[in-house]
């Protein structure tokens, strides 16, 4: 796709990402719209991905969401991906829906191959998939994306250890950088300080972006990533965004992390959010 298509597609995906946490008063919208540049840019530009869903990925690129509350995200670029029907999206959280809160794969959701959102595992997951792909002399590539709170937790920093002494160089790890987290700004949570140092001294390549929210600066920095995999070291980008990105009155506020927009608020985001490719 071209930019301009991109750029359509991510509105759509914002559109969805707001009706669909609107429609239960329910989910993460602040950084699911946030992420909606990375999303768009991986699934419909640089991954190479199987129209045929197979839970394996052998013979494709595959994706971990670790921070996986930013759900709705996900299931709307699956579904304008072609993984699974569009109108599927207006099941998001209810009763019986595969579409869950958090991703899960009991009820064999296409795009789904590990169950997310308890936070700090989602690396782990993608070293270990890493490795299978060496195994099998597979030469695809794995991407995870973790959230900058994220990095609170002491499991990420076992498996970013892990994945540089065993050279796991065919994983491409992103944060999003958005400064937020629950319960207030990251900094003053618990300040992650000079995260840059901290992953190199790790000893991980690493990328960094402050326009997190620019199509085709999110390209970029993927497709450089991608030529840095397969030199001995593994790859990761810290890509800073915003949080609530394309609704206004979301923007940079820790307020949104999982609160729903009421039907006021929904329709100054939809007026915001133009139809692209249609509604479900």
């Amino acid at each position: 796709m071209e930019i301009d298509e991109l750029k359509k597609v991510a509105t759509q995906i914002r559109r969805d990402i707001v009706r669909m946490v609107h429609a239960v008063q329910s989910g993460h919208p602040g950084g699911s719209l946030g992420c909606v540049e990375l999303f768009t840019a991986l699934y419909f530009k640089i991954m190479r991905h199987n129209p045929t869903f197979s839970m394996d990925g052998v013979g494709e690129d595959i994706f971990f969401l670790s921070n996986g509350h930013i759900s709705p995200v996900w299931y709307s670029t699956l579904a304008r991906a072609g993984f699974f029907e569009v109108k599927e999206l207006a099941t998001f959280r209810k009763i019986n829906s595969r579409l869950q809160g958090h991703p899960a794969t009991e009820e064999g959701l296409e795009g789904i191959r590990v169950a997310s959102g308890s936070l700090g595992q989602g690396l782990s997951v993608a070293i270990g998939a890493g490795l299978s792909k060496k195994l099998n002399n597979d030469s695809h590539l794995v991407y995870v994306l973790m959230g900058d709170g994220e990095q609170q937790e002491g499991q990420v920093w076992e498996a970013a250890m892990f994945a540089a002494h065993h050279k796991v160089d065919n994983v491409v790890a992103i944060i999003d950088v958005n400064g937020q987290q629950i319960d207030g700004p990251v900094e003053k949570v618990m300040s992650l300080q000079n995260l840059s140092a901290k992953w190199k001294a790790f000893g991980w390549q690493v990328l960094e972006i402050e326009t997190g929210n620019q199509m085709e600066e999110v390209i970029k920095i993927l497709q450089l990533a991608k030529g840095l995999t397969h030199r001995e070291q593994p790859v990761i980008i810290l890509l800073k965004t915003e949080m609530g990105f394309g609704v206004d009155y979301m923007m940079g506020s820790h307020k949104w992390h999982g609160v729903a927009p009421n039907d006021d608020e929904l329709q100054r985001a939809l007026q915001q959010l133009p139809v692209t490719l249609g509604d479900y």
